[in-house]
């Protein structure tokens, strides 16, 4: 990674590494106009490192996982997966702060209120899913900064092809592993430094 930092132009997989997430997700921002890129003779995309730097700071993170978000908002219907969640957060990374909403249609409503940058996303939830969830944040240019990571108690290769490619950042399964998630949310053991 130290590599990367000094290179001017990064591949996908690089820029991926740099900010904890898919390949995959990094062409996919750079598909929607969200992270510039450049494009070789070859037909590659290549992005300069300054700016992935400001993609990552317009997320609430720095490159490399030094920086986390300040906001995270938990959508999940299980009360009790919640608390957990929030516990998770708070125990290693009190600065951080955690609210909860148990259906889809209470995120829309705090994320307009709360702002997260990050958002732990549960898949089944009754009424809007989360995979609906998913997209309509990404529809919206105002809120498509947000890192979501996604949960489920049932990761199929289906479910997981489906909500990357709604736009999650990352599917974590349940039962939830705390290391994993924090880690996919940019709050990892390296990133208790939150703004």
């Amino acid at each position: 990674m130290k590599k990367s930092k000094q290179k001017t132009h990064l591949t996908p997989n690089e820029v991926a590494e740099l900010l904890m997430v898919n390949p995959v997700t990094v062409r996919q921002w750079a598909a929607r106009g969200l992270l510039r890129s450049l494009t070789t003779p070859g037909g590659h995309r290549r992005f300069l490192m300054s700016d992935v730097e400001e993609f990552a700071r317009s997320r609430g993170a720095t490159p490399g996982g030094s920086g986390g978000p300040s906001r995270v908002l938990i959508v999940d219907d299980d009360p009790q997966v919640a608390r957990f969640i929030v516990g998770v957060i708070q125990m290693r990374h009190p600065q951080v702060e955690t609210d909860v909403a148990h259906d889809g249609f209470e995120a829309g409503s705090k994320v307009e209120s709360f702002r997260p940058h990050a958002l732990v996303l549960d898949l089944m939830m009754p009424g809007i899913d989360g995979f609906e969830v998913c997209r309509r944040l990404r529809a919206r240019q105002t809120l498509n900064h947000i890192r979501i990571v996604a949960v489920t108690g049932f990761p199929s290769p289906d479910h997981v092809s489906r909500i990357l490619a709604a736009g999650a950042d990352a599917c974590v399964a349940k039962p939830l592993d705390p290391e994993l998630l924090l880690q996919e949310l940019g709050l990892s053991a390296g990133s208790a430094d939150v703004r």
